[in-house]
């Protein structure tokens, strides 16, 4: 375990592997960086050659199930991922749901990441379409990388073909039948962890490398 200490206090993060490639895990609103999702894929990316790490937010940390504010969220989440970039060449900010909210935007603020990889990307909240959660990305610059289930009910497919897919610099890999848990569709937890931690794995590497990124129609 490894300690990230704040104006307000300290929060703990996990590191699991070794590489040049370093790949910063946020987790979502409900869970914490224990969370099987979290640990697995965590392994999983350790296990492909990258130096992949986790972290509690602030109000995790205190045992709250109550989000902190977006400005809170975003300063340990840049605490995080400062942490991480001592340590390794290239850095990835990605996150499930709300971490990967507040990843893109911390890239929208041009923080020194080379991508951000965002599994279940909550375009708006359940049952309030009409609140897209998209006004920032046209200040991201990096590439991203969006894995989506189909049946996501914070991210309508529709809403999501019109406001993410068309980004310039996305790249979207879609769960078919999945909903924002991942499951549905014939998923399952280690199935879906083998997906994400390939797909991963694979667009970090050309990313990284400077290759040229595949977007899928």
């Amino acid at each position: 375990m490894v300690v990230m200490t704040l104006p307000g206090g300290e929060v703990s993060g996990r590191i699991s592997g070794e590489g040049d490639i370093g790949i910063l895990l946020a987790h979502g609103a409900g869970t914490n960086q224990d969370h099987p999702f979290m640990v697995g894929l965590r392994h999983a990316l350790a296990d492909a050659g990258h130096m992949a790490m986790t972290f509690n937010y602030a109000y995790t940390e205190r045992g709250s199930k109550r989000p902190d504010p977006t400005t809170k969220l975003v300063e340990v989440h840049r605490a995080a991922a400062d942490f991480l970039r001592e340590r390794v060449d290239v850095l990835f900010l990605a996150g499930k749901s709300m971490g990967g909210r507040m990843a893109t935007y911390l890239a929208a603020e041009d923080y020194p990441a080379a991508g951000v990889v965002l599994y279940g990307y909550p375009l708006h909240p359940s049952g309030k379409p009409d609140s897209l959660r998209v006004a920032h990305f046209p200040d991201v610059r990096v590439p991203l990388l969006f894995i989506q289930g189909t049946r996501d009910a914070l991210s309508r497919m529709e809403l999501f073909d019109r406001h993410i897919r068309t980004l310039p610099n996305a790249t979207v890999e879609l769960l078919e039948g999945a909903d924002h848990s991942f499951r549905g569709g014939g998923w399952k937890p280690e199935s879906v962890i083998e997906k994400l931690a390939t797909a991963t794995s694979k667009w970090v590497e050309v990313v990284s490398s400077g290759g040229s990124i595949e977007t899928r129609p």
